[in-house]
């Protein structure tokens, strides 16, 4: 990892919960190059390690994360915008920017899509342009009720990235999604709970122990039902009818090799609460 300060992005595996907290309140959270490579890996991680069975992404402070750390340039933010890409030579070429939105915000939003565990964004306070989308990415959502969400592409005469014109129409429907980025006006947590980009609001002093109880929650179910669930709903808006039942049915086929299916029927059976060891 180049140049990434160790607390810039906080680890910790608590109860078989992954929480990786962003780290510079200072910035809002800003999410810089390394920042982004390094929650990337994390996600990466987890997906590959059967001790982890459920993820928390949240942040210090009063900001999840205000969008791509632009200061330092193309080099530095997560994807976004100004300043973006230049050759080799230093001239910006056809091509440039869009490598860097592809290699940047769109890995960083597709690696929560594509984590094989469930992913819970514990949203403390601003998400606004790529933080929104990181939060919005996520299998749940839980606002402190300081909580905003700002599509801020608009206001720096941008075109939404990090999948922003994927996500948002998935919500809360074409209509409103252009609403939010035509005008990139903030959302209010409890609106944003009204129109369905989060599960639940909480005051700001319950947040981070809600997101614990789901998330340990999470970690005790059935882990790889749990992925292939993801993985249908998440294909199922992209997918016709008869591609929709047939994952269901290859998904249906795969998990029943488990242990944790195994596991859930003899416990039914039995008459007895389930242990599922994610596996």
């Amino acid at each position: 990892m180049t140049g990434i300060a160790e607390d810039e992005v906080l680890h910790r595996i608590e109860s078989n919960v992954s929480w990786i907290t962003l780290n510079r309140p200072e910035a809002m959270n800003a999410v810089t190059w390394d920042q982004r490579e390094r929650v990337i890996a994390l996600l990466a991680e987890a997906s590959a390690d059967p001790a982890v069975r459920a993820v928390v992404v949240t942040a210090t402070g009063k900001g999840f994360c205000a969008g791509a750390d632009l200061r330092g340039g193309p080099a530095a933010g997560a994807g976004a915008g100004a300043g973006a890409g230049a050759g080799a030579g230093g001239e910006r070429v056809a091509g440039d920017v869009a490598r860097m939105i592809r290699l940047g915000a769109q890995r960083l939003i597709t690696a929560v899509l594509d984590c094989e565990k469930p992913v819970l964004a514990a949203v403390n306070g601003t998400a606004a342009g790529i933080g929104a989308h990181l939060a919005l990415a996520c299998d749940l959502v839980i606002a402190a009720e300081p909580a905003r969400f700002i599509e801020v592409f608009v206001r720096r005469g941008l075109v939404p990235d990090g999948g922003g014109a994927y996500l948002l129409p998935r919500l809360v429907g074409p209509q409103k999604a252009k609403e939010l980025m035509f005008f990139g006006d903030a959302v209010p947590a409890a609106e944003a709970e009204r129109l369905g980009l989060v599960n639940r609001v909480v005051p700001a002093e319950e947040l981070e122990a809600t997101a614990r109880e789901w998330a340990e929650r999470l970690a005790q179910g059935p882990t790889r039902a749990l992925a292939m669930t993801k993985q249908l709903v998440n294909a199922s808006l992209d997918s016709d009818r008869a591609a929709a039942l047939a994952a269901e049915a290859t998904a249906q086929e795969i998990n029943m090799t488990t242990a944790d299916a195994n596991e859930g029927v003899a416990s039914f059976v039995e008459r007895r609460t389930p242990k599922y060891l994610g596996r």
